[in-house]
């Protein structure tokens, strides 16, 4: 089973969707702000991916943050502040029968399904 994991309205997420789509690939759709997202799932990426790979700092949400919260964020207390702000968790999560893949690269997911 493919799961793609992000926010619907972002455009990495749109290349991502658009490129499984063309390629005939069957997918689901998981959104983090609608359906929310647990923190034994996010865990389970930090675990296959690092939970440096998983936090996006890049985003508004991260610079955003208290920096107090951001100076204190370690392996130890990742998966909640991420299940608490899904906005900060690297986009897409592409899940292929549990193995996961951070990130849109055409050259990546072309690996993955042929």
């Amino acid at each position: 089973m493919v799961t793609v994991y992000g926010i619907k309205n972002c455009d990495t997420i749109k290349k991502a969707r658009n490129w499984l789509s063309d390629n005939g690939i069957d997918y689901r759709f998981h959104d983090f702000r609608a359906d929310g997202i647990d923190t034994a799932t996010i865990e389970q990426w930090i675990a296959q991916a690092g939970w440096e790979t998983v936090l996006n700092r890049r985003g508004t949400t991260w610079r955003k943050l208290d920096p107090s919260i951001q100076e204190t964020t370690n392996s130890d207390n990742v998966a909640a502040l991420l299940a608490a702000h899904p906005a900060m968790i690297k986009r897409p999560v592409l899940d292929v029968d549990g193995v996961i893949n951070i990130g849109f690269k055409a050259e990546q997911y072309q690996s993955i399904f042929n």
